[in-house]
This record gives structure tokens, sequence and C-alpha cells, in this order.
């Protein structure tokens, strides 16, 4: 019984524990493990914002963004070293999702109990006002710790995102392929997108590594990281499309599509703040 208990015990120390110790990345095992989490909890948080009342809309996507930002550069205030462990285990991915979460409900709820005391309100933008505040108390922290030493590379990144959506949009519209219309599909390609411009620029030219799975082998097979343009196309082109044609069936469907959406931009937007953001201060 001993042996198969210290072999599960190294087991999960290899493939979950020692990954967030080190911060050394994903492995195979761990990817399929938050993946299926990812999942699970998709539905949970469906659930969870039906129990608030809270309409999951495009306007919700749009007040969730600022915590997103605000997310990712926490992400980077403990790259900056400054957070000392144990403490600093807790901003390291995947556990920083869950603390960005409780605080994202936090002030989603704050925001709703504020519209009712008041009697009236909008309830999402002070959320977004509370998030927006966050992260530029984030921002300021950084400018206090570190210098920017790239302004360059947010210019970069973001350019060259849009860049490539807008042609992207003029093909699509060429061959009146409607899927670019969408004002949520636009964003969603273009903070993959950005994703992927954040990438090559941390590999490409400033000498960073990859720690995700795929694209690392595709990256070490292809001798670039510009690979991760036509990988992000060939996935999120058919992902939309899917959701676009085949989650309109009823009103249950619909508020899937919209979360699942929603979840994409922060998987896209969440990497791509943080590597930009870490590269520009030269973290």
């Amino acid at each position: 019984m001993m042996p198969l208990i210290d072999k599960l015990t190294q087991f999960i120390n290899n493939y979950y524990i020692d990954p967030i110790l080190h911060d050394s990345g994903y492995n195979i095992v761990n990817t399929v493990t938050w993946a299926i989490l990812l999942g699970i909890c998709i539905f949970g948080v469906v659930k969870l914002l039906r129990k608030l009342d809270i309409d999951i809309d495009d306007r919700l996507t749009a007040a969730i963004v600022p915590f997103v930002l605000a997310g990712s550069s926490l992400r980077v205030i403990e790259d900056t070293g400054v957070l000392t462990t144990p403490a600093s285990y807790i901003f390291i991915t995947p556990n920083i999702y869950f603390v960005v979460f409780a605080i994202t409900v936090f002030f989603l709820m704050l925001s709703k109990w504020i519209v009712k005391l008041k009697g009236s309100g909008d309830y999402l933008k002070n959320f977004a006002y509370f998030g927006s505040a966050w992260f530029a108390l984030n921002l300021a922290i950084l400018f206090y710790l570190e210098d920017m030493v790239r302004p360059w590379l947010p210019v970069f990144v973001i350019g060259a995102a849009s860049v490539i959506v807008l042609f992207t949009k003029y093909i699509f519209d060429k061959i009146s392929f409607d899927l670019l219309k969408n004002k949520i599909n636009m964003a969603i390609l273009w903070v993959h997108l950005m994703d992927a411009s954040s990438t090559i620029a941390g590999i490409d030219f400033l000498g960073y590594y990859e720690k995700h799975v795929v694209p690392s082998y595709l990256i070490d097979l292809t001798g670039t990281a510009f690979v991760m343009y036509p990988l992000k196309l060939s996935i999120f082109i058919p992902v939309l499309y899917i959701l676009d044609n085949h989650f309109d069936e009823d009103e249950e469907s619909e508020t899937l599509k919209t979360f699942l959406k929603l979840v994409i931009i922060v998987l896209g937007l969440s990497p791509a703040c943080r590597n930009t953001i870490r590269m520009a201060f030269g973290v």
C-alpha cells in the first residue's frame, strides 16, 4: 500500500505542486486537468450568476474586462519578486484565477448592493469602475517598483493584432462570411491575436520561453513563434462559427453561448495583458 501512496504523492508533486512552487509552466497532465476543471466551473459560475440575478450578456462581458486587466497586472506584480513565499504561491497560475474570481464576485455583489441601497443606478457601471480603479492601482504599484523599459511593446502587440483582425474581417466581408460582423467575435479574435503577438515579441524578439504545452511544441517544431497567428485563427474561427450556429436554439443555449464567449475572452486577454505588461516593464 505504501509504495502506491508514494507513487501517487510523487505524481501529484511532479505534475501539480512543483509547477506551482517553481512557476515552471504547464505539462500535459495539469493542462488536461485544468481544462476539465474549467469546464466544470463554467456551469457552476453560470448557476451562481443566475442565483445572484446577474444578466449574462455583452454588457457584463464589457464590465468584466477591467477585472481581467487587474488580475493580469496583479500577476505581473508577483513576477517582480516583491512578494515572498508562501504568499507568492497564491498569485501563480492557476491559483490566481480563483483569487481574482473571488474578488470579482465580491465587487459584483457590492455593486448590486450599492444600487439597491440608493434605489437607482447601473450596477454594471459601478462594477466596471471598481475594476478600473483596481487596474489603475496595480499599474501605479508597478511603476513604483519598476521602470517601463520597452514602451514600444504594447504598441506592437495591439497594432499587430489589430492589423490581422481588420485584414481577416476584410477578407470575410469580401466572401460574405458574417462571422466578424459581431463585435464580441471581433473582440475574441483580437485578444487572442494580442496573445499571439505578445508570445512572438517575447520568444522571437526578447528570448522568453513558452510555458504552454501545445504552443511550445509548435514553436519548437517550426522554429518561430509566428506559428501562433495561424494557430489562433485555425482554432477560434471554427469555435466562433460553431457557437454562433449551434447555440441559439433557446434562451438557455444563448446564455451559455454568451458566457462561453466571455470565458474565451478572459483566456485570451489575461495572458496577453500579463505578457505585454511584464515585458514592457522588463520583468
